[in-house]
């Protein structure tokens, strides 16, 4: 736990230095975009999503993604369909659940 709450560190980006790594700094305003990028322990980067400033982001998708990936990484045969929440059934990849993932996944789901 990061002090004051938040179960995940924030970076703040002073000169862009890491926003140019990324390839979300805009040099001609001097400021990154609004990039997040969730790297799993290994320091490999699983999810990017970068937006203009005008748009916000939306919280509860990063947290179903970061639980997603979480679980995939314990459960490496699974895999998350979109809209996956923890306790929702997962998908176990094969050449045979391609064109039937309906049949396991239903958009009910997907909701809260």
């Amino acid at each position: 736990m990061v002090e004051g709450g938040a179960p995940f560190p924030m970076l703040w980006d002073v000169g862009g230095k890491t926003g140019q790594t990324y390839g979300v700094y805009d040099e001609k305003m001097g400021v990154n975009l609004r990039g997040r990028f969730l790297v799993d322990p290994d320091g490999i980067v699983q999810a990017v999503e970068v937006l203009n400033a005008p748009v916000g982001r939306n919280t509860d998708e990063l947290i179903r993604q970061i639980q997603a990936f979480q679980y995939v990484r314990e459960h490496s045969n699974e895999a998350c369909p979109a809209g996956w929440r923890p306790g929702k059934p997962t998908l176990t990849p094969s050449p045979a659940l391609a064109g039937k993932v309906y049949e396991v996944w239903k958009v009910e789901y997907a909701k809260d």
